[in-house]
């Protein structure tokens, strides 16, 4: 009989929906045998029903619609990323002007969708997701091809692995950024610092030489650039902690509104008028900037250090901190499953 039944459900075909049959057989029903299963063995079986779609119990689960709020950000990085693969076609054909006004045309709308989303409360996993493929492309890959096509090909090989060695560092940056966001060893100060130059900010200034070629500037050699792109892929990837500005409060007095509206206006026209020169003072300006970041996280880790030992607490040290003091290896791996 158990030979039978088995049979007829491996011959049955065209049903869906499996429910479960125990079957408790008698001790005449056994199948004799050295394999024979004693008094009372337990068999359970897999019996098909066919499937009825006027059902209610088996109707299939319909998604909710999505909220027009949820899909604003993700348009606007979606045209983030026509933008950044833009710049690429512009570079090949020759157009390096407007292949870098696309990259910066990029970097500030990859500005403005984070602020877009919290703002409208359009946050989600897709979206971070999404936004991190479109940092990779937008300031990783392109500035990478953009450089290689306009000098570093005079290196051959040589310039091509310094754009690729930039490409991945940018990949490589977004990564620590996703597996460190819920770090819940950083102290509460690290919040308003990168580890390392952040991706657009490290985009920018790797075009550098380009905002100076458009100003008259004679061209530099081609290793020096390529040195250049190296330095600033390795930023990216160190552990320089970078001022980010996130916890600054952004109100503004009364009485500030329209000095505030004056200086962002003469600003854009500053941009528009003289793109080279404001890029290029200020790639300057955040390149030497960044010793003043450094600085200020070690006097603040300090200050921290104070209180704990004032407190009688021990010491633990940021992993953030570039100079952390080294741990001791253990056999038990604590690394995330995965990093997003």
């Amino acid at each position: 009989m158990v030979r039978d039944a088995r049979s007829a459900l491996l011959t049955m075909r065209g049903y869906a929906w499996i429910r479960q049959l125990t079957l408790f057989l008698r001790p005449d029903q056994l199948v004799p045998g050295p394999m024979a299963e004693p008094v009372g063995a337990c068999y359970i079986l897999q019996v098909m029903t066919p499937f009825d779609p006027n059902s209610t119990e088996y109707r299939r689960r319909r998604f909710r619609p999505i909220p027009v709020r949820m899909l604003v950000p993700n348009m606007i990085t979606l045209l983030a990323i026509c933008a950044g693969l833009t710049a690429i076609r512009l570079s090949t054909e020759g157009r390096m002007e407007l292949a870098v006004a696309a990259i910066v045309f990029a970097a500030i709308l990859d500005g403005i969708d984070g602020r877009v989303a919290r703002m409208i409360k359009g946050q989600s996993k897709f979206g971070a997701e999404l936004d991190s493929l479109a940092d990779f492309v937008n300031f990783g890959v392109a500035p990478g091809l953009i450089l290689y096509f306009w000098q570093l090909h005079e290196l051959n090989n040589g310039g091509w692995i310094a754009a690729m060695v930039f490409a991945i560092s940018g990949g490589l940056r977004l990564a620590r950024f996703n597996a460190s966001i819920d770090d819940p060893n950083k102290p509460a100060f690290a919040a308003n610092y990168f580890t390392g130059v952040p991706a657009p900010a490290g985009a920018i200034t790797v075009l550098l030489p380009i905002y100076l070629a458009f100003l008259g500037v004679p061209m530099p050699p081609a290793t020096l650039t390529a040195f250049y792109t190296l330095l600033i892929a390795f930023l990216m990837v160190s552990r320089l902690p970078v001022f980010s500005g996130k916890t600054v409060k952004m109100r503004v007095p009364p009485e500030m509104v329209l000095p505030v509206f004056v200086a962002v206006v003469f600003f854009v026209a500053l941009l528009i008028g003289y793109p080279w020169h404001i890029l290029s003072a200020g790639s300057v300006a955040y390149l030497i900037s960044l010793p003043w970041g450094w600085k200020s996280y070690r006097d603040q880790e300090r200050q921290l250090a104070a209180q704990t030992q004032a407190a009688g607490a021990p010491v633990v040290a940021s992993p953030a901190a570039p100079y952390a003091a080294p741990v001791a290896e253990s056999d038990h791996d604590d690394r995330p499953t995965h990093l997003h």
